[in-house]
């Protein structure tokens, strides 16, 4: 069956189509209800069904037969390190990890904070919590102790996992300090913190400290809990235009079901096939694609810590490829533009085999013509991009290359998604004709794997996503569908940055940048950046009297932000202005700086309290 029918019947049938999708998942009871919208407009998929994840990503291919199967190939060139783990050996040590958190105490239910760098024992670690029914929260590596700490108190964790350092090509980062740090900021403490040591670096221990490998030695294997289909994954926090992070939910049924849809139907990737997401676990992408669906289909998944150039060279991802038969790459456009920039012509790519490559699949960040025209020329494979969000969990835009390969278009993540009713509505809530631009949203409800709601705060996911209009989740982006039902997303409606495929919050760094003494208010816009995608540039207006001189204060700010929010923020550009243009209501027009800073012709908005401080700030957004 191709797209198009497909995709009408999951809009006009969605129980039948994702009653169907259900098959491909073990379940110990399976569901009779498949959409249930008896909390409108809270849904909740399969909420009769009974089923534990760990099973399906590891156990039932073991049962299977398939235990000699490569599951993870471990690749660390920052280490010098590789490893295999089968699906047998991945099935014994996460039951065994799972035994370390009973024997913790944790059961279902408990939540357990991660923040691991990229090592195997991270994925057996989510994939343990999975087990035993506890719901994890991965925190990415690079966050600093406050934005941790932020974390640890809204999730509230029994216990915590974490390493001694993470390696990046040129330094080794502690990783216990930062934990101490945040365990110091946070009012929630955690009854345990176990420790991965790495010989690159030992941690120091504390009294509520444990070392990984001493509890593994100890623990017996155990095997997976039965947990509701609606019963929480994991929370994974996503930044929003206010200082305190949303923890997205995602459940246990639904995203089991959207994931080994989206391998099969999307990335063309079964059993046995080797895949590649180069991302890290902290993020979505990792969650869904380097950990979950891979697994979940038995496909055979690569854990990389290192760099897209640097570890050693800019050939590092073809090197990858050749060595594991890599059928399909998935990442962002910022590593591509990486390895462009230290090959241009992509010579490397000859020295070589890449043959088993047969996609990339780029997301993340927006896909710039130049990234898609290299990549296409030098690896001579479809470049296809897709577009999602951490709260979806799942591409709601993409090249259906499993179901029916669709001509690709530049400048377009292609189609809607099976299960995704994308519509472009205007500022009054009316769908708008082809080729015109406005809010992308999605009609309710939303098809499984996508979150139901935010950790602990159902009303602040209506508020957030569901009332600017009706019906519908607003994705915080606009764009248009053309002629042809392909959609075009053209950035960001809310304050919310794309840094190398990193969501942000500009009201986080604001914050950041307002704790220092000189300075009276500030303001942070994303800026086109050819590396990156964007950078995050401050606009700083100094407190009266205030005598610093602006270097400095570009000095100071910058290391403030790196210590609050982290060097993921990579805040470089910091600017000393007379004033911040402004609504009558006294909302900064953000919308209007990033405009004129992009270079394009920005009309005033006729809300503005005083059109004089944006003409005077003009000259500094132009730079």
């Amino acid at each position: 069956m191709g797209y198009q029918l497909e995709y009408e019947r999951s809009l006009s049938d969605p129980n039948g189509f994702w009653g169907d999708a259900a098959r491909a998942i073990d379940w110990t009871t399976d569901p009779t209800v498949i959409c249930d919208d008896s909390a409108a407009p809270l849904y909740r998929w399969y909420s009769d069904g009974v089923l534990n994840t760990c099973y399906n990503a590891v156990d039932r291919h073991v049962e299977a037969g398939r235990g000699d199967q490569a599951a993870l190939h471990y690749v660390s060139p920052v280490t010098g390190n590789a490893r295999t783990l089968t699906y047998s050996e991945l099935l014994d040590e996460v039951s065994t990890f799972a035994g370390v958190l009973t024997d913790l105490g944790v059961t279902a239910g408990d939540r357990v904070v991660l923040s691991m760098p990229m090592v195997p024992e991270a994925v057996i670690a989510m994939l343990a919590c999975a087990r035993v029914g506890a719901v994890h929260s991965v925190v990415f590596g690079g966050f600093a102790a406050h934005e941790l700490a932020a974390r640890i108190d809204d999730a509230e964790p029994k216990v915590i996992l974490s390493a001694s350092c993470g390696i990046e090509p040129s330094r080794v980062v502690a990783y216990k300090p930062l934990l101490d740090d945040a365990l110091a900021q946070a009012t929630h403490s955690p009854q345990a913190c176990v420790i991965l040591q790495r010989p690159q670096l030992r941690a120091e221990m504390g009294e509520k400290d444990y070392d990984w490998q001493e509890l593994v030695e100890r623990a017996t294997p155990v095997g997976c809990t039965d947990v509701a289909a609606t019963d929480p994954l994991y929370i994974l926090y996503t930044s929003g235009t206010t200082g305190k992070p949303k923890g997205v939910v995602r459940d246990n049924g639904g995203h089991a079901v959207a994931l080994a849809w989206s391998m099969a139907n999307i990335y063309d990737i079964g059993p046995g096939d080797t895949w590649w997401a180069a991302s890290d676990v902290g993020w979505v992408v990792g969650h869904s694609y380097i950990v979950y669906a891979p697994l979940i289909v038995g496909a055979t998944s690569i854990i990389y810590e290192g760099k897209p150039v640097g570890t050693p060279d800019a050939a590092a991802f073809w090197r990858v490829i050749a060595t594991h038969g890599v059928k399909g790459l998935f990442t962002a456009p910022t590593a591509i533009r990486a390895i462009r920039k230290e090959d241009p012509e992509g010579a490397l790519v000859a020295d070589h085999d890449i043959s088993s490559l047969k996609a990339l699949f780029l997301a993340g960040e927006r896909l710039d013509p130049d990234t898609y025209q290299w990549s296409t020329k030098v690896l001579g494979v479809p470049v296809v991009d897709n577009w999602w969000q951490t709260e979806t969990g799942w591409p709601i835009a993409a090249n259906p290359r499993g179901l029916e390969p669709l001509p690709l278009k530049e400048g377009s993540p292609s189609v809607p998604v099976p299960g995704y009713d994308v519509r472009i509505l205007d500022g009054q809530g009316n769908e708008v004709p082809a080729d015109t631009e406005g809010s992308i949203v999605i009609r309710l409800p939303l098809p499984p794997g996508t979150l139901p709601t935010l950790w602990n705060a159902d009303q602040r996911y209506i508020d957030g996503y569901l009332s600017a209009f009706p019906g519908y989740y607003t994705t915080g982006d606009g764009g248009y569908v053309d002629p042809d039902g392909y959609l075009y997303v053209l950035g960001r409606t809310d304050d919310v940055i794309n840094v190398a495929g990193h969501r942000l919050s500009t009201g986080v760094i604001e914050a950041a940048i307002a704790t220092h003494p000189d300075v009276a208010e500030c303001a942070v816009i994303g800026v086109h950046d050819a590396m990156k995608g964007q950078s995050p540039r401050a606009f700083v207006v100094l407190k009266s009297g205030a005598d610093i001189d602006p270097d400095e204060l570009s000095r100071q700010v910058v290391a403030t932000v790196r210590e609050l929010v982290g060097p993921v923020a990579a805040m470089k550009e910091v600017m000393i202005v007379p004033g911040l243009p402004k609504t009558r209501s006294g909302k900064i027009l953000r919308k209007t700086m990033r405009g004129i800073a992009d270079g394009r012709e920005e009309p005033v908005p006729s809300t503005i309290e005083d059109v004089r401080v944006l003409e005077d700030i003009t000259p500094y957004l132009k730079g």
